[in-house]
This record gives structure tokens, C-alpha cells and sequence, in this order.
């Protein structure tokens, strides 16, 4: 079941079922939001429900934001992008051995989302625009110090993430030694909706990773492509880590971090030793696709 959220011609949101390139509103005024909290079993509930109409063409109506998470966690999962993206960033060369320890993530801003089809404004002091392609996990349910077990089984759903990245903001001031902060919190872009975790159940590996193609283009030009089963560590182990000795709640959209292969620009620029392809410049559009997961569509706009 995909579950989103359109916008009206009044400026209204509503959340909807899409099935079969049909739009089914939810009852009762319903939001994507309120079936995340309420967990994956009632939610499909509601789901089966809001089908039994006719529904109208998804080329009809103009998708949102999916819903508002409470908190956004961006892992680093990928070895092949921590390589290449620190030479870029960094000026370092390999991966750092504490990589391999755990799933390590930062927080993002849950403030300053986009949903698909939006355009972010590019920071005003930011020459070297990025996109970084991503999938994300939805929560629904929390708690912790959950095992892998209990982590696995709160996962409500997924959908694609572009953590878009100002990459000369970013190396100058993680030499500070804490971490992106403006060359990240300005805009990240999440959908087109949240696909319930049922609909991927079936290409996860032995090993518990989901075995999804990921592919990302600028401008109809393919920059990169890689398998999501490449992760370092599963959904359910980052979950669990997230948890330890700390709190996760219904809603939490928790990220892969980027892919390897060209999941992102400055992986390129850091095996290249130049900025080939160039980066983002106001008028890009960059298309990300996932196997399962659709399309998620974003542009680069001059700040105001």
C-alpha cells in the first residue's frame, strides 16, 4: 500500500491510498501522519477500506509532503560512499576504522523538509550543491533498547530521501569536529509517499537487507546506480542502535545514507580529483529511483 498526501485545489491536504495509479482519500479526514502513529496493522485496515470507492486518476492530483516525522536520522551505511566522499569533504583518504563499529548517524532538521516535485532554494553562500540518494525507513511504533527483532517489527514502511548537501559549507565546517550543520539543515526531500513495509517483504536477503535498485539522474543524465542490499548494516540493526540507551517513537524516519556508485556527486568529485559532473546549479531537476519505491522528483531554485 502507498500511502500519501495531495494537495487540493483550495490548498487543502489530504492523505490518500494509490493503487494501481488510482488515488483513494482516506475516511474521516484522515492523515498519513495519524495511520503512521496508530502502527502497520490498523493502518492497512484502513487502507483496505479506502479502496472500495472508485478512486481518481493519480495524474489528477499533486502530491505533498507524506506526512511531518518527528525526527529525522541520517546513517552512514554505504563503505564505498564514506571512501570517496571523504576524500571530497574531508581531504582524507579511506574509511575511518570507528565506521565499522556501528551504525553512526547524525540528526537532520524535521523543519525544513520538501516533498516531491518541490524545489529547494540553493544557500545563498553554497557553490557546490549536491543530492544524496537514500532510503528511509518509517517507524511505526518505538521504545527502547529494542533488539533486532522488536526493531524489525516497528518499521511501518519506506520511502526515498534526497539529503541535499552543500559540500563546500559542509568541508569547512566539519573541521570544527562536529559534524555537518549548515551544509545540511536547509532542505531535505522525502517521497513521493510511504510504501508499508508488506509491499518489500519479499526482497529482503537471508541476511535481512532490502534488495532494491537505486538509481539517481540530473537533467535526464544517469549520474549513478547502486543496490540497497549494499548497506553495512540492516534497517532493524540501525534501529536498534538508535534505541540504546535512548528513545525512538511512532513517526521517526530513520535513513540508509547515501549509496555507493554515484549516490552522490561529491563521491565522483572525491575518486575523480576534480568536480566532474558539476555541481547543482539553480534549474536542475535530479530524479531518483527506487525499485518498489517510485520516483522522487526535485529541483534547485536561486535563494530569495
Amino acid at each position: 500500500m502507498k500511502l500519501a498526501t495531495v494537495r487540493l485545489s483550495d490548498g487543502a491536504f489530504v492523505g490518500v491510498v494509490i493503487e494501481d495509479d488510482r488515488v483513494f482519500a482516506l475516511p474521516d479526514g484522515q492523515s498519513v501522519g495519524a495511520l503512521v502513529a496508530g502502527g502497520l496493522g490498523p493502518a492497512l485496515e484502513v487502507g483496505r477500506a479506502a479502496r472500495r470507492g472508485a478512486g481518481i486518476p493519480v495524474e489528477s492530483v499533486s502530491l505533498a509532503l507524506p506526512f511531518r516525522p518527528p525526527s529525522v536520522r541520517d546513517f552512514v551505511t554505504f563503505e564505498s560512499h564514506v571512501e570517496g566522499v571523504r576524500r571530497s569533504v574531508d581531504g582524507a583518504s579511506g574509511v575511518p576504522e570507528a565506521w565499522y563499529d556501528a551504525p553512526t548517524f547524525y540528526f537532520t532538521n524535521p523543519h525544513a523538509l520538501y516533498g516531491p516535485g518541490e524545489a529547494i532554494p540553493r544557500p545563498r553562500t553554497c557553490r557546490a550543491l549536491d543530492f544524496e540518494l537514500e532510503v528511509a525507513c518509517v517507524l511505526g511504533s518505538g521504545g527502547t533498547d529494542l533488539d533486532e527483532d522488536r526493531a524489525r517489527a516497528a518499521i511501518f514502511g519506506y520511502t526515498i530521501m534526497n539529503d541535499w548537501s552543500a559540500r563546500d559549507i559542509q568541508s569547512r565546517e566539519m573541521k570544527v569536529g562536529l559534524g555537518p550543520a549548515k551544509g545540511k539543515d536547509f532542505a531535505t526531500s522525502i517521497g513521493p509517499w510511504v510504501v508499508t513495509a508488506d509491499e518489500v517483504e519479499d526482497l529482503h536477503t537471508s541476511e535481512g537487507f532490502l534488495d532494491l535498485d537505486c538509481r539517481v539522474a540530473v537533467n535526464g543524465t544517469e549520474i549513478g546506480r547502486d543496490r540497497l542490499s549494499h548497506m553495512g548494516w540492516t534497517f532493524a540493526q540501525m534501529i536498534a542502535y538508535a534505541s540504546r540507551d535512548s528513545v525512538v517513537v511512532p513517526g521517526d524516519l530513520l535513513a540508509s545514507g547515501t549509496t555507493g556508485g554515484g549516490g552522490c556527486l561529491a563521491e565522483l568529485w572525491g575518486r575523480r580529483g576534480r568536480q566532474d559532473p558539476p555541481p547543482l546549479e539553480p534549474g536542475d531537476e535530479v530524479v531518483m529511483d527506487v525499485e518498489r519505491l517510485g520516483a522522487l522528483v526535485g529541483s534547485v531554485a536561486e535563494a530569495p
